[in-house]
Protein backbone atom coordinates (compact mmCIF):
# COMPACT_ATOMS: atom_id res chain seq x y z
CA UNK A 1 0.00 0.00 0.00
CA UNK A 2 1.22 3.50 -0.78
CA UNK A 3 1.91 5.84 2.11
CA UNK A 4 2.05 9.61 2.03
CA UNK A 5 4.71 11.30 4.16
CA UNK A 6 4.00 14.83 5.37
CA UNK A 7 7.59 15.90 6.00
CA UNK A 8 6.59 19.57 6.32
CA UNK A 9 4.38 18.68 9.28
CA UNK A 10 7.16 16.56 10.78
CA UNK A 11 9.64 19.42 10.39
CA UNK A 12 7.23 21.90 11.99
CA UNK A 13 6.63 19.59 14.97
CA UNK A 14 10.35 19.02 15.61
CA UNK A 15 11.69 20.60 18.78
CA UNK A 16 15.10 18.90 18.72
CA UNK A 17 18.22 20.92 17.90
CA UNK A 18 19.14 18.34 15.24
CA UNK A 19 16.91 15.76 13.58
CA UNK A 20 18.00 13.47 10.75
CA UNK A 21 15.25 10.99 9.89
CA UNK A 22 14.57 8.63 7.00
CA UNK A 23 11.47 9.50 5.00
CA UNK A 24 11.66 6.86 2.28
CA UNK A 25 13.75 4.04 0.83
CA UNK A 26 14.38 4.17 -2.92
CA UNK A 27 16.15 1.05 -4.20
CA UNK A 28 19.61 1.19 -2.56
CA UNK A 29 19.22 4.84 -1.47
CA UNK A 30 17.30 6.70 1.22
CA UNK A 31 15.63 10.09 1.31
CA UNK A 32 16.22 11.78 4.65
CA UNK A 33 15.08 15.02 6.20
CA UNK A 34 17.38 17.08 8.36
CA UNK A 35 16.25 19.86 10.69
CA UNK A 36 19.18 21.87 12.09
CA UNK A 37 19.49 24.63 14.63
CA UNK A 38 23.22 24.09 15.15
CA UNK A 39 26.17 23.07 12.96
CA UNK A 40 27.01 19.47 12.08
CA UNK A 41 30.75 18.64 12.35
CA UNK A 42 33.27 18.17 9.53
CA UNK A 43 32.91 14.71 7.98
CA UNK A 44 33.00 12.69 4.77
CA UNK A 45 31.28 9.66 3.30
CA UNK A 46 33.70 7.14 1.75
CA UNK A 47 31.02 5.04 0.07
CA UNK A 48 28.32 7.46 -1.11
CA UNK A 49 27.67 10.78 -2.76
CA UNK A 50 25.21 12.95 -0.81
CA UNK A 51 22.63 15.19 -2.48
CA UNK A 52 21.18 18.07 -0.46
CA UNK A 53 17.86 19.74 -1.38
CA UNK A 54 16.91 22.97 0.39
CA UNK A 55 13.41 23.06 1.87
CA UNK A 56 13.25 25.79 4.55
CA UNK A 57 15.69 28.48 5.62
CA UNK A 58 19.25 28.46 4.31
CA UNK A 59 21.74 25.62 4.80
CA UNK A 60 25.40 26.61 4.74
CA UNK A 61 27.47 23.84 3.13
CA UNK A 62 31.20 24.18 3.58
CA UNK A 63 33.97 22.21 1.91
CA UNK A 64 37.69 22.86 2.26
CA UNK A 65 37.52 24.78 -1.04
CA UNK A 66 34.31 26.81 -0.80
CA UNK A 67 31.19 27.79 1.12
CA UNK A 68 27.74 27.65 -0.48
CA UNK A 69 24.27 28.71 0.60
CA UNK A 70 21.57 26.17 -0.16
CA UNK A 71 18.24 27.99 -0.42
CA UNK A 72 14.75 26.45 -0.66
CA UNK A 73 14.33 24.84 -4.05
CA UNK A 74 18.06 24.46 -4.75
CA UNK A 75 20.29 21.41 -4.54
CA UNK A 76 23.92 20.34 -4.52
CA UNK A 77 25.66 16.98 -4.60
CA UNK A 78 28.75 16.41 -2.48
CA UNK A 79 30.91 13.66 -4.03
CA UNK A 80 31.95 10.71 -1.87
CA UNK A 81 35.16 11.30 0.14
CA UNK A 82 34.78 15.12 0.08
CA UNK A 83 35.10 16.59 3.58
CA UNK A 84 32.21 18.92 4.34
CA UNK A 85 30.00 20.30 7.08
CA UNK A 86 26.56 21.85 7.25
CA UNK A 87 24.96 24.49 9.42
CA UNK A 88 21.83 26.62 9.38
CA UNK A 89 22.12 30.26 8.41
CA UNK A 90 19.95 31.84 11.03
CA UNK A 91 17.95 30.01 13.65
CA UNK A 92 16.97 26.91 11.68
CA UNK A 93 17.09 25.11 8.35
CA UNK A 94 15.40 22.09 6.81
CA UNK A 95 16.81 20.04 3.95
CA UNK A 96 16.34 16.69 2.29
CA UNK A 97 19.28 14.40 1.53
CA UNK A 98 19.54 11.47 -0.83
CA UNK A 99 22.28 8.97 -0.07
CA UNK A 100 23.01 5.25 -0.06
CA UNK A 101 21.19 3.16 2.56
CA UNK A 102 24.51 1.91 3.95
CA UNK A 103 26.25 5.30 3.96
CA UNK A 104 29.33 5.46 6.15
CA UNK A 105 30.35 8.65 7.95
CA UNK A 106 33.95 9.46 8.92
CA UNK A 107 34.38 12.48 11.18
CA UNK A 108 37.39 14.70 10.48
Amino acid sequence: MLEKTDFALLATATTESYLNTTLSNVNDHVVKMSVMTSPYPWHSHPNSDETFIGVEGIVIIETKEQTMELTPGSSITIPKNMIHRTSPKGARSVNLTIEKVDIQTKFA
